[in-house]
């Protein structure tokens, strides 16, 4: 095997020494790469734009896998092949890895010099990845070899082996792919598994590195794991078997080393890698009877990493499996051993674990298993380790100890001994006398799961005794707690629920209870106060006694048939259960468990009603089921509970059993606290059962009795009472009218004198608390009597005793609401008699008197008690009785009533109870306006009512409106429904009277809003009666719909039912309707709360949605009411709106809303900022905008338009209001240069600064960029330029508050809004070139406003590229414009743009030559002439193959500023542009120009402008550079003819002319054809002084010896220079005169007029510069030296 795994190794290395693999298929290769190449563009788009791209990248993968089906070694060769490339991305590789493994996975032959290929380069990759690259490469390239390993395992095997050698660290990559392998080829990898095992322990001494201890410990956890599935499934294996023992004994080793080496590794993540591996491990080694002892040595270190910082659940479990495997197989741990693991464990409960461990609650439960572990084995040990520990008195380990106790007692084990639970209980004894809330707990949860696990005896006396105690001691202290121990009571609650389990599980579980348990539960239920305790007692007390009755308990029992055990009274226990049965739910559901316990006890209480509560009480049981304590009705619960009262009191007819219930019940009304559902119950009861006694004194007398002990001051037992005489009353009217007659006397009533209070020393009464009750319990008698009974006592006793208490009292509001109650009470009984035809109500007239005195007298300007309603309900009742009242009454009471509730205020928030009668004083207000309107149900009645509420409808407080407006629609809704009667509109009322209510349907009052809403379909109605509506069914339920949702309690529900009904009104109305709606809605607003004024705009909102288009002619007055009241809305939402109607006009009819907004004046207040500001927040909407002023702006330069509509006329008015004739014709005033005016252009620029400044900065405006920069720059332009004086029109319409702010100003505010447009872009070094170079402070000087703009232009041209074309475009346009600011503005711009192909490559190059040709050859601005010239010598730079084709036009308008010009500048423009021109252009191309230029270039050499001298002197000198073999002899004489000129001029006083001067001269030397004289000019390091001289001197000498007549030229040449204005062409002259007249002969010196040169110099001796005198002197010196030589030289010695 060794030999054949070297022969492949040999093959790997020479496959991976070979170069790139050749496909043998060209075009597959090509598509494969083609396709990787998809997937790797789509992961990089993919990482940046998200996962929705990824589907190109897949169906790439799919397309390369697909076409390994049919041809897989081709396939794989070209991804092989692609591996292989030098230069290969990390994603690349991923790929081809993921697209190989696809491949592998089909079911197809592939070659194995294919197969061998890819596995030597998939390890070598592996192995060589680098850790910066990451680790994906290597995981995937570990994927692959899995995938072969599945078919060609050897090879992969063997390439693996190779590189895994013993005391040599290999890859970390290499054993997880080992591991890897083991794991999907188990029976493979076996026979490799031992070698492998020895080969990595080799190498545990040399792996240092956290990482590679790691990925070892992981790859042994999967060894071992392996080796466990191949024992499992060893007869499934065909290689040679190994025992589970050999592999223990080579797995100890590393086993050891593991635990002493690398376990005490500082790095966690080493520690938690060797804990994982050490339980597969261990699975292997513990069964092997010579290791597991082994193992044991080892416990201490396991237990040392309790105090590391690993988490503690991972040792826990080692340990675990390492105790339960000394139980299974019965091998003992060392004793030494016992007490630190005790103690390790034992901390491990008691304290609290460290904030970093996250498995804590799964630790307790391993230590749990580790010491059931240990019980089983050790109890005695363990036990006495537990003693030790709770007699310390620390509550944590007490309580630790005790749970852990339960857990060894909770331990199903048929091992664990009787002795270990009699050990564990002696531990327990030892901690009863804790008082310690949750030592208790624990205590009394081993008491339950002794119970619950079989140990019943072991708890009887003890146990029993305890868990007394302790449900005496819990319910003690939580009926005694105290409020500041909040905490000590939470704990009690805990100890008292606990308590009740235990009780609930004892019997549930033990027969045999002793009597004294059950009586001590049993009186528990009568006697406690804690009501909380009572289900789980009732549960506990069921389950007992259903033992008993089966025969279960043999000890002792309850009433039964043989066995009695003593209760309390039937009566007793009965009706304490019925009163608590009133509230079922309190006590986890008390009602169920008392309901099955008194079915159980059926027998014992009452055997008459035994039969009748087996059939009812399960009804009752059932009805509490279906339902919750949310779900459930107490009424209708204790109707059932009355009924069962009812049945069961029948079944003991004839007895006193009804009687000695009601004294029950009676003696139990001092037991409950007032109020309580209890109570009222039992107050009820007491009434009816009362109502059932036959025999009428003793009725008398308990009635009595109640009468005397009830005390009136306290309202719920006041009413308690009432009730309880109602009921009896049923049964007893005439024993109840008896006793109040008799009590009456009893207490002495009389006019004069009130003696009741000796009948109370502990509440002494009030007279008026007991006339008022008194007063309703007669009205009470009358609802609850019989109809019969009732027309016998209605007037008298009962409404004559009701008048006389009332009359005779002091009137209290207690009185009053006692009156008017007994009153309604009375009422109503009387109309619940169904034959009253021929009855009439004797004290109806008093009644109402009284009532209406009542309601003047209460506060008319706040609600304090409910006076006011109750009497409003009296009188509502009352107008239904005979006799009815007169319609004058009516209106008359209608009239009191209304004033006295909608003039109140409403209530605040927080006061709940004025808010209950606040809305029952509006409700009985409805009601008794309804009643009253029943009797004159006729137009006229209606319009009397609507007549009192009209100056409530219109008041300007919120809650008279409110209530009117509800009041007025249930009127109209009654009406309407009674006899449909509909009240005609005026004309033109309709969109007012919707404007007046619409709001409302948003109030925040649910009637309010449904209010508005019904008084909007009953003016719907009227409408569509007077109009041809198309109003149909479908609208009519969509508005029902709407009427449905303002119910919810949801605002944004409303605010979408009420936009939904405007939606559905909305076309009913014309446009003159909808502009009064929004008049009025926009006149509401503000007049009252924020939901109208929400309300309003969106009304206003949908009906400018919907209607939008229809109100072109009606947008201005819109408009306007919107901008009139838009300043004084405080509220931003409702501004919010109110600019979304705005910007919904703008939308639609833009050029008017922009002419609207632009009027505004400056500066701009804030609701017209924030009208742009939500402009901004709408992006495209905002851009829109943007584009429309820019048009504003741009129309200003552009020729004059007529108007074709009204947008046109709106946005041409935007310019000047007067340019707009009548028949829409634009035209402009004189001098106006194109109607260009501040105030709109500064409107304008502000708004679009502000827009650009607030809209999102992540629109770099791609497409508005070049507009905004050019249009800026022109109107910076225009107000530099001439026309920026123009006067404003006297008849401007726009106004300005006051003086306009420093800083806006039409420059300022330009150059602001560049900046911001710069920026916004985010162009650091745009910016950063911008404020270096200044160009802001050059753009603000008017005069260096184009400089500024050409180096705005050089820079845009140098970072903004991707705008070049549309700036072209649009500075082509601008130079065609008839405004002259925007023609200069834009050829600055050209002047750059020309210097760079820009033009050239967008094909504009020719239609802007044109223009400027036109430029250069205009002579009304001089500016525009100069840029223009600039520009087209700029062709030479930007288009220098250009300028042949355009030569002939360059150079007549060059030439043509050359001639005739006055201003230099122009000039030296063309001469400049000639310059450059002549730099691309050859000889033949300049033709006849040459002459031309070169005449015009030499008449400025001596001009006095240095700029024009420069120019001259540098365009000379690019002639001569040009110059030919056929302009030679012309340039020749050129350069003689200015030859003086260049030599005096090399001394020009501008140092820059001078230097030009002496360049030239150097380019023309080359013509004078004399070798010497080249050589000697300007190769010498001396001055230029200094090297004039010398060119001068041998000048003068060569053409004094060929020449001299040449030099004779320039000597009478030089003399006119001396009179030049230079001061230094004068010294120069002399100079040069000085050099001539030395270098001439005497001979041509004769022949020259040395007098007038004489002349000359001596008027320069008197020039005023000392310079220019000294050269002179010299001069003549030479002159007269010169003169004297020639005398001398003279044969006569005279001239």
């Amino acid at each position: 095997m060794e030999k054949d795994a070297t022969e492949l190794n040999e093959d790997m290395e020479e496959i991976e020494h070979l170069g790139p693999l050749e496909p043998e298929d060209d075009g597959t290769f090509l598509q494969v790469t083609n396709l990787l190449n998809i997937m790797d563009s789509e992961s990089t788009k993919t990482d940046t734009t998200g996962p929705g791209l990824d589907m190109r990248k897949t169906l790439a993968s799919v397309i390369i896998t697909e076409k390994a089906t049919t041809d897989p070694c081709v396939v794989m060769n070209a991804l092989i092949r692609c591996l292989q490339e030098p230069e290969i991305s990390t994603q690349r590789k991923m790929n081809i890895y993921n697209i190989l493994q696809e491949i592998i996975q089909q079911e197809g032959e592939m070659e194995e010099h294919c197969i061998q290929k890819l596995v030597a380069i998939a390890s070598k990759q592996m192995r060589d990845i680098t850790e910066m690259e990451g680790f994906e490469t290597a995981e995937v390239a570990s994927e692959t070899l899995v995938a072969l390993s599945r078919n060609h395992f050897s090879l992969v095997m063997y390439e693996l082996q190779h590189h895994l050698k013993p005391l040599n660290l290999t890859d970390e990559f290499v054993i997880v792919t080992l591991a890897k392998l083991a794991n999907g080829n188990v029976f493979e990898f076996m026979p490799y598994m031992g070698i492998t095992l020895a080969t990595i322990f080799t190498m545990l001494r040399l792996a240092n590195e956290a990482k590679m201890r790691q990925v070892i410990c992981s790859a042994m956890e999967t060894f071992c794991e392996t080796v466990q599935f191949y024992l499992r499934h060893l007869e499934d294996s065909l290689y040679p078997v190994m025992t589970e023992d050999q592999f223990a004994v080579k797995l100890f080793p590393m086993y050891r080393y593991f635990v002493t080496v690398w376990l005490r590794h500082q790095d966690l993540e080493v520690k938690l890698g060797v804990i994982k591996s050490l339980r597969p491990m261990l699975s292997l080694l513990l069964p092997n009877d010579d290791l597991r002892e082994q193992v044991y040595d080892y416990i201490p270190l396991l237990l040392a990493e309790f105090q590391g910082g690993l988490e503690a659940l991972f040792v826990t479990q080692v340990l675990r499996q390492i105790l339960e495997a000394s139980v299974v197989t019965n091998t003992p741990i060392p004793p030494m051993l016992l007490h630190p693991i005790f103690t390790e464990l034992h901390v491990q409960v008691c304290t609290k674990a460290p904030a970093q461990h996250q498995f804590s609650s799964q630790n307790l439960m391993e230590i749990v298993h580790c010491f059931i572990a240990l019980a089983r084995s050790y109890p005695k040990e363990l036990m006495k380790f537990f003693f030790s520990q709770v007699e310390m008195s620390k509550e944590a380990i007490r309580v630790g100890t005790l749970a852990l106790i339960r857990a060894v007692v909770s331990a199903d084990d048929p091992k664990m001994n009787i002795k270990t639970i009699y050990l564990a209980i002696r531990v327990v004894k030892n901690t009863l006398s804790d008082t310690r809330s949750k030592v208790r707990m624990a205590i009394l949860r081993i008491i339950g799961q002794l119970v619950l696990s079989g140990f019943q005896e072991k708890i009887k006396g003890w146990g029993l005794k305890y868990v007394s105690v302790q449900l005496t001691l819990s319910t003690y202290k939580l009926t005694n707690r105290r409020e500041c121990f909040y905490q000590r009571d939470l704990e009690e609650k805990m100890v008292h629920k606990v308590t009740m389990d235990t009780v609930k599980i004892i019997t549930s579980s033990i027969s045999g209870m002793t009597n004294e348990f059950w009586v001590r539960l049993l009186c528990y239920i009568m006697e406690t106060d804690y009501t909380e305790a009572l289900t789980p007692i009732c549960i506990s007390l069921t389950n007992l006694a259903e033992n008993q009755i089966h025969g279960k308990d043999t000890e002792a029992g309850i009433a039964g048939k043989s066995k009695h055990v003593d209760l309390p009274a039937p009566q007793k226990l009965l009706a304490r259960l019925l009163v608590l049965m009133s509230s079922p739910y309190k006590g986890e559901g008390r009602g169920i468990a008392m309901l099955n316990l008194l079915r159980t006890l059926s027998q014992s209480i009452a055997p008459s009603m035994a039969d009748m509560w087996e059939q009812e009480i399960p009804l009752l049981v059932q009805y509490l089921e279906e339902h919750t304590e949310f779900t459930w009705n107490q009424k209708a619960w204790e109707d059932k509970l009355i009924q069962f009262l009812r049945n069961s009191l029948k079944k003991t007819r004839g007895t006193s059993w009804s009687l000695r219930l009601s004294k029950e019940l009676n003696n139990q009304i001092e037991t409950f606290d007032s109020p309580s559902l209890e109570k009222g119950f039992l107050y009820r009861a007491l009434g009816f059962t009362l109502g059932m006694g036959l025999e009428a004194d003793r009725v008398e007398v308990l009635l009595l009795e109640l009468l005397y002990k009830t005390d009136y001051s306290n309202d719920f037992d006041r009413e308690g009472v009432i009730l309880c005489f109602g009921l009896c009353a049923r049964g007893q009217v005439k024993t109840v009218l008896s006793v109040l007659h008799d009590f009456e006397e009893r207490i002495q009533e009389s006019e004069q004198s009130w003696q009741i209070g000796a009948w109370r020393k502990d509440h002494p009464w009030r007279r008026e608390t007991v006339k008022s009750a008194l007063m309703v319990m007669y009205s009470c008698v009358s609802s609850y009597c019989h109809p019969q009974m009732l027309l016998t006592h209605v007037d008298s006793p009962i409404t004559a005793k009701i008048i006389h208490h009332y009359s005779s009292s002091c009137q209290d509001t207690s009185l009053k609401m006692a009156f008017m109650k007994s009153v309604v009470e009375v009422a109503n009984a009387i109309k619940s008699i169904k034959d009253l035809e021929h009855f009439h109500f004797v004290h109806k007239s008093a009644l109402t008197g009284l009532i209406v005195a009542i309601i003047k007298a209460e506060p008319p300007d706040h609600l304090v008690s409910p006076v006011r309603s109750m009497a409003m309900d009296a009188l509502s009742q009352l107008s239904t009785l005979k006799p009815f009242y007169s319609s004058e009454e009516s209106i008359e009471l209608m009239d009191i009533s209304i004033h006295t509730v909608i003039s109140l205020q409403p209530p605040g928030e927080d006061n709940e109870s004025v808010k209950t009668l606040y809305g029952n004083a509006l409700s009985s207000l409805k009601q008794l306006m309804e009643s009253l309107l029943q009797r004159q149900l006729d137009p006229k009645g209606l319009q009397e009512t609507v007549h009192l509420l009209e100056k409530w409808i219109l008041s300007e407080k919120e809650w008279e409106r409110e209530k009117a407006m509800t009041l007025h629609l249930h009127l109209m809704h009654i009406y309407v429904q009674s006899i449909g009667v509909c009240i005609p509109l005026k004309l033109g009322q309709f969109g007012i009277l919707v404007g007046l209510i619409a709001p409302c349907t948003c109030d925040v009052h649910r009637k309010t809003r449904l209010a508005s809403t019904n008084v909007l379909s009953s003016l719907l109605d009227l409408h569509v009666s007077q109009t041809c509506s198309l109003w149909g069914a479908s609208k009519e339920q969509e508005l029902e719909k709407c009427k449905e949702d303002l119910q919810d309690t949801d605002m944004d529900k409303i605010s979408s039912a009420s936009s939904r009904i405007a939606k559905v009104v909305c076309p009913e109305f014309n446009c003159d309707e909808v502009v009064s709606l929004i008049q009025k809605l926009c006149e509401n607003i503000g007049a009252m709360d924020l939901q109208h004024d929400r309300a309003a705009v969106t009304w206003i909102g949908i009906f400018l949605q919907m209607r939008v288009k229809e109100l072109e002619d009606k947008v201005a007055e819109i408009l306007g009411a919107i901008l009139v009241h838009l300043p004084v809305v405080d509220h931003p939402e409702v501004r919010r709106h109110l600019i979304e109607g705005i910007l919904l006009l703008a939308h639609y009819h833009q050029e008017t809303v922009l002419t609207s907004l632009l009027r505004q004046p400056l500066p701009m207040e804030s609701h017209l900022t924030e009208v742009w500001l939500a402009v901004a927040e709408n992006v495209p909407f905002a851009r829109t905008m943007l584009h429309g002023l820019l048009g504003r702006l741009q129309s200003r330069f552009t020729a004059r338009i007529n108007a074709t509509s009204k947008a046109d006329i709106w946005r041409l008015a935007a310019v000047d209001p007067l340019m707009v004739s009548g028949r829409g014709r634009c035209w402009t005033p004189r001098g106006s240069q194109g109607g260009i005016h501040q105030p709109f252009s500064l409107q304008t620029l502000c708004t679009i600064q502000l827009l650009m400044e607030k809209m999102d900065q992540d629109d770099k405006f791609p497409d508005l960029f070049p507009d905004l920069l050019y249009t800026f720059l022109l109107q910076l332009g225009s107000s530099h330029g001439p026309e920026a004086a123009s006067p404003v029109l006297k008849t401007w319409r726009l106004v300005h508050t006051g003086p306009l702010p420093q800083e806006m100003t039409l420059q300022r505010v330009t150059i602001k809004s560049m900046q911001l447009l710069i920026k916004r872009i985010n162009r650091e070094p745009l910016e950063q070139a911008l404020e270096e170079q200044s160009v802001w402070s050059l753009l603000d000087n008017g005069g260096t406003f184009l400089e500024g703009v050409s180096l705005m232009a050089r820079l845009c041209m140098q970072y903004m590229e991707s705008y070049m074309q549309r700036l072209a475009e649009l500075v082509l346009t601008g130079m065609g414009s008839e405004v002259l600011s925007c023609c200069v503005s834009s050829t600055a711009i050209c002047v750059e743009f020309m210097s760079d192909p820009v033009l050239h490559q967008e094909k504009l190059l020719r239609p802007v030559v044109l223009m400027l040709e036109k430029g250069a050859g205009q002579d009304k601005d001089e500016t525009l002439q100069v840029l223009s010239l600039r520009a087209l010598g700029n062709m030479a730079l930007g288009a220098p193959r250009k300028v042949k084709q355009y030569r002939k036009l360059l150079l007549e308008k060059c030439l043509d500023s050359l001639r005739g010009q006055v201003n230099s500048s122009v000039v030296a423009e063309g001469m400049e542009a000639l310059t450059k021109v002549l730099a691309e252009l050859r000889e033949g191309d300049i033709g006849s120009f040459f002459e031309a230029i070169s005449e015009q270039c030499r008449a400025f050499f001596d001009n006095e402008s240095e700029l024009l001298r420069l120019k001259a002197f540098i365009l000379f000198g690019k002639l001569a550079k040009v110059v030919g073999i056929s302009k030679k002899h012309f340039f020749k004489g050129e350069v003689k003819r200015s030859w003086v000129s260049l030599l005096l001029h090399c001394q020009d006083p501008c140092s820059s002319v001078a230097q030009a001067c002496v360049a030239t001269m150097f380019q023309c030397v080359y013509f004078w054809g004399w070798k010497s004289l080249e050589i000697s000019f300007g190769h010498s390091n001396d001055s230029i002084n200094d090297q004039m001289i010398v060119l001068q001197t041998n000048m003068c000498s060569i053409l004094a010896q060929k020449k001299p007549a040449v030099l004779c030229g320039f000597l009478l040449e030089t003399t006119m220079f001396m009179k030049s204005s230079l001061s230094k062409i004068r010294i120069a002259a002399c100079g040069l005169a000085g050099v001539i007249m030395k270098q001439l002969s005497a001979h041509y010196l004769k022949k020259m007029d040395l007098v007038g040169l004489q002349n000359s110099l001596q008027d320069l001796q008197l020039d005023s510069d000392a310079a220019v005198r000294r050269a002179a002197l010299e001069t003549l010196k030479v002159l007269d030296s010169c003169n004297q030589h020639w005398l001398l030289a003279s044969p006569r010695g005279l001239p």
